[in-house]
């Protein structure tokens, strides 16, 4: 089981920074979780919208360098690893095509690429990067609802691909689909699971991965759980 800290603790530290990030790993997460751009000088950034700040101080993030973006408390993925070293799982949202293969790059340099999961609802982006390097993760991240093909079929075909794991949201996985994703050794991840309950019930499908805000509750609840938890 990976528990995910969903844009670090950022409950606790501005999201997607590397205070955020490292009060989740001090929680003992065995995964983060961001959302990557490409700067405007070609750096891939941390942050999950396209404009930072605010008022005045409000930047496009495709728009603007990586020092500028800094300045705003936007890391470059390449300073999180170089402080916070590669001993974890990390989730990675791609938020624009053009920081996919960046994203790799920078894995690749610090040795980190077999525990990149890199995360899209575009199948056919995710077939690319699969062609690219055989060691990333891939995560097919979408609503149920967005998969127009039967979902065996659809499981099949990211097992075709090579894809890892489907990402969805936890009120859309039953223990039947999760066992059917199994069976085509296809990992199933849950997002938004910030309640006890929400963990606690599926942990009881067998998910793989679970993201929450607050790392702190989501490890414990994941350390305690026995089948026999109520």
């Amino acid at each position: 089981m990976i528990t995910f800290a969903h844009r670090g603790a950022r409950l606790e530290a501005p999201e997607n920074t590397i205070p955020a990030f490292r009060l989740a790993l001090d929680a003992r997460a065995s995964g983060l979780e961001t959302d990557v751009w490409c700067s405007a000088d070609g750096e891939v950034v941390c942050a999950h919208d396209s404009v930072v700040g605010r008022g005045l101080r409000r930047r496009r993030v495709v728009s603007s360098t990586a020092a500028v973006l800094a300045a705003a408390g936007v890391p470059r993925l390449a300073d999180v690893y170089g402080e916070l070293g590669t001993a974890f799982e990390l989730s990675v949202d791609i938020k624009a095509d053009d920081a996919a293969e960046p994203l790799l790059g920078v894995a690749a340099a610090h040795d980190a690429l077999t525990r990149l999961w890199a995360c899209t609802p575009d199948l056919e982006l995710l077939r690319k990067l699969r062609g690219i390097n055989p060691d990333v993760k891939l995560v097919h991240s979408t609503h149920k609802r967005a998969i127009a093909a039967p979902i065996e079929r659809h499981a099949f075909e990211l097992s075709e691909i090579g894809i890892d794991a489907m990402n969805m949201h936890h009120s859309e996985w039953t223990a039947g689909l999760v066992s059917l994703f199994h069976r085509f050794d296809v990992r199933a991840f849950a997002w938004d699971t910030q309640e006890v309950r929400h963990i606690r019930a599926v942990l009881r499908m067998g998910i793989d991965g679970v993201y929450c805000d607050r790392p702190d509750r989501m490890v414990a609840t994941v350390a305690e759980w026995t089948p026999d938890t109520d």
